[in-house]
């Protein structure tokens, strides 16, 4: 029997390959489900489902929750260009930057949610979506049921995919015709079926994938782009329809003003063109930038735009008191999407743009995401104009303006902004407390009294098992999560701290100079500057936040609660790593890629993406590739991982 189940595996997988990726069809439909009968009857009798079965492609019974996964190769963003000059100068750096010329590899921007899978053996044994880059959520059971993505393939060696699930617009013409509820656009409807907790209603959808990197390969490398997308196709993915090489960048910005003339014929979204250094060894040579690889571009095309009626402007306050305007639209359809409202800067953004209330207005969707207003229609000039409010909307203080800007000076009891400044502090990057979300900020400010972010540390379990929507797990949950952030790192309580002007990266510079938190609120404007990219408004920023009472009687709240930032330990003299340039490659035996990063970091190296001349040492983990064999040929340090760990062993606390 058991033989037998195999077979019909191996042979429905054969013909959905054939079907979904390569739009070859080898046998009838009615032959096909005949064979797929006889499978789930013998699956029913032995109780044994082989795990690339396409049964399993159905969906199963719905999922309490996302699970976080933890990616193998961090997945990176894209810079972006929005115009051919532009394009072209990021050629011309890469030109300047690798000293010889490249070539290029072209491929649709698809626009639908990124996934990520993991095959082991061979066999599909991870879905995720991409997250943060570094952290995604889980979405097996929803992935399975894209017939287009290979339950299994050829190669067996441990393997990271990337690529975007789609919705076909004929697709979703046929599911709106029958839906309760239509969806509104293609984009949407993919990334809401592949979140959606029920993977029968993400099987309902019948979405298709397409795939275009390998993001973590053991056992093999590729010498470049082309070779790698021949690889995804030799076992059975799904590749775009596009993908095309240029050593000739002219007849590449040529091809991109032709995609771009065709696009909404495609058949499905697809937001812009990538553009790759198609050499592999070039791409190692550019490395990574903190957010994008160098090597890498997304051309975004052109925004739509539409005219519509202006009926009203909201003015919201945010966590610095700064209120913002938003125009609410009369809803009309752009670029696939229903848009009723659009971004108005500020008061300065209004008065340039001549904007009127119920006067017509030019809109598009910036980067096809955020909807702004351009300007007003000619002739509706005569409109009523758009007064900015003297008072708070939310607490009724008088407003000053600072430049272009309004502002709530009542810093001290100003819902809007007591909640957003909480939101903030919560948020992954800062205290990362799992659970408190802006709703759920907004409900213990209404019914628990909880007015600053130091009151968080004082709700108890009793407390939030009364209030709506929360039941015993939930409330245990919450309370856990608030507990365990309190041993914050000292950058990230910095950034949590809401200072205006200080982002993640200024709260890391600060952490890295000063090292300690008492060191940080201490600082004189002085020493502020004297660190680079840190100028005197961002100084004087920091040391007026320290400086005000209130926030001094908040921050000894947290302490009191028993919220202690680390300490940054940018290296002692006695560390081989202080001052050297780092590279990690391979898989080492008890940390990943980041953690390894993070304790370098600490012992005071600065860690690099690739090896080049400037590399002092490298750390090869097992299967280490072309980065060792780099190193080697250039006379660096290697440092295998038993040497790591022990040298490290210091910095792990």
């Amino acid at each position: 029997m058991e033989n037998r189940m195999e077979e019909l595996v191996r042979i429905l997988n054969e013909h959905a390959y054939f079907y979904y990726v390569m739009d070859d069809p080898r046998i009838a439909d009615a032959e096909y489900d005949r064979l797929f009968d006889e499978l789930l009857k013998l699956e029913q009798e032995s109780g044994i489902v082989l795990p690339d079965s396409p049964t399993i492609r159905v969906g199963g019974a719905p999922l309490e929750s996302f699970r976080k996964h933890t990616h193998i190769a961090p997945l990176y963003s894209l810079d972006k260009v929005q115009s051919i000059e532009a394009l072209r100068e990021w050629k011309e750096r890469i030109d300047r930057l690798l000293g010889e010329k490249a070539e290029f590899s072209l491929e649709y921007k698809f626009d639908g949610l990124t996934i990520n899978l993991t095959y082991d053996n061979g066999i599909l044994v991870q879905a995720a979506t991409r997250g943060d880059g570094i952290t995604g959520e889980e979405i097996l059971a929803q992935a399975r049921t894209i017939r287009s993505i290979p339950s299994s393939i050829p190669y067996k060696g441990r393997l990271e995919v990337q690529g975007e699930g789609i919705m076909w617009l004929k697709t979703l013409d046929e599911y709106n015709k029958t839906a309760k509820e239509p969806l509104k656009n293609a984009r949407n409807a993919a990334a809401g079926a592949l979140r959606n907790l029920d993977p029968k209603e993400t099987a309902k959808r019948k979405l298709d994938a397409f795939f275009y990197n390998v993001g973590y390969i053991e056992g093999r490398s590729f010498r470049d782009h082309e070779e790698m997308i021949n690889f995804l196709r030799e076992n059975h993915f799904k590749t775009g329809e596009c993908e095309l090489l240029f050593s000739d960048f002219d007849l590449l910005c040529d091809e991109i003003g032709k995609i771009e003339k065709i696009r909404d014929s495609i058949g499905y979204l697809i937001d812009g063109i990538v553009i790759k250094v198609n050499d592999f060894r070039q791409r190692e040579a550019l490395g990574y930038t903190a957010r994008f690889p160098r090597w890498a571009v997304a051309y975004k095309f052109f925004a739509e735009e539409m005219t519509t009626t202006l009926i009203d402007v909201i003015w919201e306050v945010g966590r610095t008191g700064k209120l913002t305007p938003t125009a609410i639209l009369e809803p009309v359809e752009l670029a696939g999407a229903t848009v009723s409202r659009a971004t108005l800067n500020n008061i300065e953004d209004i008065e340039r743009k001549s904007v009127r209330m119920n006067g017509r207005v030019f809109i598009r969707r910036s980067n096809d995401v955020i909807p702004e207003i351009l300007g007003l229609v000619p002739g509706e000039e005569d409109k009523e104009k758009i007064i900015p409010p003297e008072f708070c909307p939310a607490c009724g203080a008088k407003l000053e303006r600072v430049g272009p800007n309004l502002f709530c000076p009542n810093t001290l009891s100003c819902a809007p902004q007591l909640i957003n400044k909480m939101v903030h502090f919560c948020s992954r990057d800062a205290m990362n407390i799992e659970g408190l979300s802006q709703k759920t900020i907004e409900l213990v400010f209404d019914k628990l009294g909880v007015k600053d972010i130091s009151d968080i540390y004082s709700l108890t379990f009793e407390d939030l098992i009364g209030l709506e929507g929360f039941g015993a797990k939930k409330a245990s949950n919450l309370i856990t999560a608030i507990e365990a952030s309190k041993t914050p790192s000292l950058e990230s309580f910095i950034f949590a701290l809401g200072i205006n002007n200080v982002g993640k990266q200024t709260a890391r510079d600060l952490a890295k100079h000063f090292g300690s938190f008492e060191a940080v609120r201490n600082a004189a404007l002085e020493e502020l500057t004297a660190i680079r990219d840190i100028g005197e408004v961002v100084a004087e920023c920091i040391v007026d936040f320290f400086a005000s009472e209130q926030v001094r009687e908040v921050i000894e709240k947290l302490f009191d609660y028993g919220v202690t930032p680390g300490v940054y330990r940018a290296g002692s003299r006695e560390s081989t790593f202080s001052g050297k340039n780092v590279v990690v490659t391979g898989t080492l035996k008890n940390y990943s890629r980041n953690d390894a990063k993070a304790l370098l970091e600490k012992a005071g190296a600065t860690v690099q993406s690739s090896v080049g001349k400037s590399t002092d040492m490298l750390i090869a983990g097992e299967k280490a590739g072309s980065k060792l064999e780099k190193a080697i040929a250039l006379g660096t340090l290697v440092i295998t991982d038993a040497e790591f760990e022990e040298m490290i062993a210091d910095f792990k606390a």
